[in-house]
């Protein structure tokens, strides 16, 4: 009595861990279907089948931990598992053939009948004819299972079976071990403890079966797949633990035959073997060699393009080396290369060198009129170096040049096409590992070479806008001082004039001597910025009334004489002094020569909420609105002999960076008034 007590409890034992693995199995397998279980209604019932045997299986470890083999939920869950089995198997069966759909669906209601009266019999604690009957009706189910697998593989069409097999082998597993199970029972008359603790290591064994016939994606199920970095990485560490077991044998059995020295042995060699696994982990030949191997056994297409592309667009668009350095990087990535180099066509018409990666820099150039460069845009095709020397008749002829054949281990040549123009090309070295080129690999090597050439040429579109707008910026600075040193010239030559009249009167000798002193530094100043490149200075608060006064006074001397009116006084502004007052000078110039010697130019100041206004009227000649919206701010465009048309437009473009505007009011033959606008600016 002990001995078979001792003996059931290591049943139970083992038949707890074997349905627990069952359980994790199925349940797993229904977490890659539920993601989307309402795709189909055959995945909604593989879904179910999924969800029932994992429930059977834990409620069978349940009920053994209880000490309860044979229950009636025990009972009642199995006989869910097996039906929810035969339904998505009567599901599968060809939609085309209904007849046999519903000739095998009365088998299954006549096969449950029985089942569900040995149910009830073991629920009303019958004797033994009772199980008896049960097992005769599981029994039955099984063959009914197997028979509906049978009739699944045989009713697929040859060209789909590739797709099915698996899961055909899986879910008749799961009815032959039943069948046997229940045979034994009825032979022996009771059920076997071995073969039913061992029936949740089979079952859990049919789940990868499913999960195989899954990721091939017949019509059945989801779309399935194991991504290629996840199966590199479980190879390499499949493989790392297999090393890891054998050097670990290998060293106990030197500690066991060692003597004295087998733990010195020992130890040395595990610190050895760890050594060689981490150079073999980290061997770039050795890692492609594998990615290669599972690229091409494991799957159809060499690439996965999604993975490749997002990591090529990442390497283009990134932070790190130079774009043309992480070009190569990126292209040679893609066929496993070592090194390369990257010429870029240029304004001479050669392709310079522009980058290298793991290769010396090459002084080498090609003319874009070269036979090289000819070939690669005419054809468009991806060269293979040593192909090309060795039979040069399949390239239409085509001599490399001598310094390309002389970069160390050449391999490719790969165009980078822009606009069906050949942009650049770019050479890499050979790859870590023996790679066949085929149509698949030159196609993404071309389509990445166009994708790479458009990032090159936006870069190289950006590093020229750079360069012109410093030259933009330089010329028009040197515009600028150009015009006030027209103005310079200007009050010069009308002090010349004035000294023919005036030449022995003292205070007009020390008012020109003043002058000329003004007008030489403030010249020196201005070509020291325009050499030394300087910024102008930063705003400061400035009172507008002094200024106005000392713009009105220079221009005094002049006919007709400006005249000051100062409404408001003490508003304070910020902006750059001189700037500020070339603005109001150029404005009073304008005036004055528009303006006939015995009309009136007025300047006046005013406050207006919370900005400073200085209104300039003249009764000059006046502008037409067609003029003043078309003309009258085009930089360059002018109506004075010796003007340059660029005063108006900076004089608004500088109150417009301090924050203020320029208005113009004007009618033809009556005159024209200007309003500079400036927001005040609080101490």
């Amino acid at each position: 009595m002990m001995r078979a007590q001792s003996a059931w409890l290591a049943a139970a034992d083992a038949a707890a861990l074997s349905h627990g693995l069952a359980s994790l199995a199925f349940f797993a397998l229904a977490l890659l279907l539920i993601s989307n279980w309402r795709a189909r209604q055959n995945v909604r019932a593989l879904l179910v089948a999924c969800l029932a045997t994992g429930g059977w299986a834990t409620g069978t470890v349940v009920l053994v931990l209880l000490g309860q083999r044979v229950s009636l939920a025990g009972d009642a869950l199995e006989l869910l598992r097996t039906l929810a089995w035969l339904v998505f198997l009567l599901l599968l069966i060809e939609p085309s053939r209904p007849r046999l759909r519903l000739v095998l669906a009365g088998i299954v209601l006549t096969a449950l009948a029985p089942a569900l009266c040995a149910l009830a019999s073991s629920w009303l604690a019958l004797p033994l004819p009772a199980r008896i009957i049960a097992s005769a009706s599981r029994l039955l189910l099984s063959v009914l299972g197997m028979l509906l697998v049978e009739q699944w593989y045989r009713n697929t069409p040859p060209l789909k079976r590739w797709g099915i097999k698996f899961a055909c082998l899986g879910v008749g597993g799961l009815f032959a071990y039943d069948f046997y199970l229940y045979s034994d029972a009825l032979l022996f008359r009771a059920i076997n403890d071995d073969i039913w603790a061992a029936r949740g290591i089979v079952d859990a064994l049919c789940a990868p079966l499913l999960a195989v016939s899954a990721a091939r994606n017949p019509g059945w199920a989801l779309g399935l797949s194991v991504s290629r970095q996840m199966l590199y990485r479980s190879a390499a560490l499949l493989g790392s633990a297999i090393y890891l077991l054998a050097m670990a044998a290998s060293a106990y059995y030197l500690r066991y035959f060692g003597g004295t020295w087998g733990s010195l042995m020992q130890m040395a060699y595990l610190g050895g073997a760890a050594l060689l696994l981490a150079g073999v982990l980290f061997s770039g030949s050795l890692r492609a060699k594998l990615k290669v191997t599972i690229n091409k056994h494991f799957y159809n297409a060499i690439f996965d393009y999604r993975e490749e592309w997002l990591r090529f667009t990442r390497a283009l668009s990134e932070n790190g080396p130079a774009l043309g350095e992480r070009t190569i990087q990126a292209m040679a990535q893609l066929v496993e290369s070592r090194a390369g180099a990257l010429w870029i066509l240029r304004d001479q018409g050669q392709f310079a060198p522009a980058a290298s990666w793991n290769w010396p820099p090459s002084a080498w150039s090609e003319p874009a009129t070269g036979l090289l460069c000819q070939f690669l845009e005419a054809r468009q095709w991806v060269v293979d170096v040593p192909d090309c020397r060795q039979n040069p008749r399949q390239y239409g002829g085509l001599l490399l040049p001598p310094p390309l054949l002389a970069l160390p281990d050449v391999w490719l040549l790969v165009p980078l096409m822009l606009h069906g123009q050949l942009f650049a090309f770019v050479a890499l070295a050979r790859p870590r590992t023996r790679i066949g080129l085929n149509w698949e690999i030159l196609d993404v090597l071309k389509i990445a070479g166009s994708q790479a050439a458009s990032y090159l040429a936006h870069r190289e579109s950006l590093d020229t806008l750079t360069v012109s707008r410093q030259f933009d910026s330089f010329n028009r600075m040197s515009t600028f001082i150009v015009h006030d040193l027209k103005n310079l010239v200007f009050q010069l030559s009308l002090l010349l004039s004035n000294a023919e009249k005036h030449r022995a009167n003292p205070a007009f000798q020390e008012d020109m001597l003043g002058t000329l002193d003004h007008s030489v530094q403030k010249m020196k100043t201005l070509l020291q910025k325009l050499a030394r490149g300087e910024a102008p200075e930063a705003p400061a608060p400035l009172l507008l009334d002094g200024l106005l006064r000392q713009a009105v006074a220079a221009k005094a001397s002049l006919a007709p004489a400006p005249r000051l009116e100062i409404v408001d006084g003490e508003l304070t502004v910020l902006a750059n002094r001189a700037r500020l007052e070339r603005v109001l000078g150029h404005l009073i110039q304008n005036a004055i020569e528009a303006t006939a010697s015995d009309g009136k130019v007025a300047v006046r100041l005013r406050r207006e909420q919370h900005t400073a206004v200085v209104e300039l009227d003249d009764t000059g000649q006046g502008m037409s609105e067609q003029f003043i919206r078309e003309r009258l701010f085009k930089p360059f465009d002018t109506t004075k002999t010796a003007g340059m048309g660029i005063g108006v437009f900076e004089s608004r473009e500088y109150l417009r960076e301090v924050g203020g505007s320029l208005e113009v009011r004007s009618e033809p033959q009556v005159g024209t008034t200007f309003r500079v606008i400036l927001p005040l600016h609080a101490a």
